[in-house]
């Protein structure tokens, strides 16, 4: 039983007996139902293997990339089911970040950023890319440290300012909401400070879901928390809520460290 205490008027995610499945008869996410507030973070935590990267990533329909993965249930974005979407549509309204920084490493900075509007057969104009380029790297604060290299390979930057230069390259379609999972696990602690700051900054304008094992960082900076236990959504309401007085003994012992 699911234990709520979060009400949410207009979710721009709406989920409904969400299951996904690796293997037939054996879900990794078991009937998910949950709304998410737009512009703002939503952590989802949990131990090892309780589904919540799964689960992360169906909302961009990631999981079709291997047939051997079932998905059942409902995704609605600001009330289109995303099923009825193409991918394409889905994945500019939905981008998506990854635990290690992959900067396409063939590419330049310049070409990094933009690179979605190649690989989508989009033609922009030169003062197009330009504007693109140089606004998705302000808006990841990493315009000043690369402006005067920006067509120098993106795999010489430090790992945080991968990181950066991979949220800039998913910002740069002006998504609806952004999926990251454990953005910030490869990183030192100087470079996780930045990224948390970042994602608080940015939060402002996109709607965030961010999958993380580190509950300090949830209890930082997310909005909302999920916790998942088992492939079970357990408990989800407001953080400093859910930190002080969860509601599911399982959550507490999570939260308390009695496993994970």
């Amino acid at each position: 039983m699911t234990e709520t205490s979060i009400i949410i008027d207009n979710p721009i995610l709406k989920v409904k007996d969400l299951s996904i499945s690796y293997e037939k008869g054996k879900p990794a996410v078991k009937q998910v139902n949950t709304d998410i507030e737009e512009k703002a973070i939503t952590a989802i935590m949990g131990p090892s293997g309780c589904g919540k990267s799964t689960l992360l990533r169906a909302f961009n329909r990631m999981h079709e990339l291997f047939p051997n993965i079932q998905t059942t249930g409902e995704v609605y974005l600001k009330g289109r089911e995303i099923h009825e979407m193409s991918t394409i549509e889905l994945r500019r309204k939905i981008g998506m970040v990854f635990q290690r920084p992959n900067p396409f490493p063939t590419m330049s900075i310049y070409e990094n950023v933009i690179a979605g509007y190649k690989l989508n057969g989009i033609k922009l104009k030169r003062e197009e890319r330009d504007e693109i380029v140089e606004n998705a790297l302000r808006n990841v604060t990493l315009w000043d440290e690369v402006k005067d290299s920006l067509f120098k390979k993106g795999t010489f930057l430090s790992g945080g300012q991968q990181q950066r230069l991979c949220m800039a390259r998913t910002i740069a379609f002006n998504p609806d909401v952004l999926l990251l999972d454990e953005p910030t696990s490869a990183l030192d602690p100087v470079a996780t400070a930045h990224i948390e700051d970042l994602l608080v900054q940015l939060k402002k304008d996109y709607t965030i879901l961010l999958v993380t094992h580190n509950m300090s960082q949830a209890a930082r900076i997310s909005d909302n928390s999920i916790f998942m236990y088992l492939g079970e959504l357990v408990e989800y309401g407001k953080t400093d809520t859910m930190f002080t007085n969860p509601k599911d003994p399982r959550t507490e012992g999570y939260l308390t460290g009695k496993f994970g």
